[in-house]
């Protein structure tokens, strides 16, 4: 069968061309599905995709006038696809299962500590030869509080680093389920608003569902301390990116790491707040790359080859959205 993926990083292309050697015909784009690249996939019958793409009515319809059967997303992320249309069409759609857990938990730790620690600021010092240390001063993560936002396998791997810290832990589940690991290190589960008031370092590991959208709101925001870190390596949507901006402005928060790829106005902000946002020192923006590391990228790849093996075979798996009609 002949695929086409869209979306393909430089770095990306030779694991995944390598993977489906043998297997499948792979051509890989490294610009995105969108309304003006659709009519690329124009008599492939799978094509492949990331979480930026543009899976909507329009242009799930004119995959599937072109010829297309099978979306395989690289990527947990499946808030870009209308899955209700895709059915109405036939189409199968799959994603990849599960987010790479340690591959995010590190970054979102590589966030934290370089906001506490004023990193980048001081790199960018150092390069014009100063090397004062004013304005670097940071805390020790030791004894205080990392509030963890969603305890799946993410959110966990992030609880055993801050374990390790010395932090005391205090969780919460958008499923109100108590991950039993979490509960041996000595996690607290709590609402929301205790979470929020009681933490000093909150790290969000949820994925951006209906609920979940702006979980992060101006009144999360305000219920926090002064002197708190805000770590979101779980993409954009989460956090109300307006109501952060005005946050940061007031110079409440100690710091705020966002690792996002602005594809989307939830993301980006309709209103150029993140732009806004990029202003202000103590704001560290990375560009979606929490996921992307070798270990991880090939967990993707694999899980990709397994979707479309299974969906050549007729099989239906956790990681269907969508199946297409017996």
């Amino acid at each position: 069968m002949e695929i086409l993926a869209f979306g393909v990083r430089r770095d990306e292309r030779p694991l995944l061309e390598a993977a489906f050697a043998g297997r499948h015909d792979i051509r890989s784009l490294d610009i995105p599905l969108v309304a003006g690249t659709v009519a690329l996939a124009t008599g492939y019958e799978a094509v492949s995709t990331t979480a930026g793409a543009d899976l909507g009515a329009a242009v799930l319809e004119a995959l599937a006038k072109g010829g297309t059967r099978m979306i395989a997303q690289r990527s947990a992320e499946f808030g870009n696809i209308d899955t209700g249309h895709a059915e109405r069409l036939g189409l199968t759609v799959a994603r990849v299962p599960a987010v790479p857990p340690y591959a995010v938990a590190e970054f979102a730790w590589t966030l934290a500590t370089a906001v506490n620690r004023r990193v980048v600021r001081a790199v960018n010092r150092t390069r014009e030869g100063d090397f004062r240390l004013d304005g670097l001063l940071g805390r020790d993560f030791h004894g205080r509080t990392a509030g963890v936002v969603g305890t799946g396998p993410t959110g966990a791997a992030f609880a055993r680093i801050a374990y390790g810290f010395g932090m005391g832990l205090l969780g919460w589940d958008s499923e109100g389920e108590e991950n039993p690991e979490c509960l041996r290190l000595g996690m607290e589960y709590a609402d929301l608003d205790r979470l929020f008031r009681e933490a000093d370092l909150i790290s969000l590991h949820v994925p951006l569902l209906p609920g979940t959208h702006h979980l992060v709101d101006a009144a999360a925001l305000a219920a926090m301390k002064d002197d708190a870190i805000l770590v979101n390596a779980g993409g954009g949507g989460l956090i109300d990116t307006a109501a952060m901006a005005e946050t940061v402005r007031q110079r409440r928060l100690d710091g705020v790491g966002l690792d996002i790829q602005p594809v989307h106005e939830g993301e980006a902000g309709a209103d150029g707040a993140l732009e806004r946002l990029m202003m202000y020192p103590e704001v560290l923006v990375t560009p979606g790359q929490a996921y992307y590391t070798c270990d991880a990228l090939q967990q993707i790849i694999k899980a990709t080859v397994k979707n479309i093996d299974d969906y050549v075979a007729g099989r239906t798996t956790e990681a269907t959205l969508v199946a297409k009609p017996n």
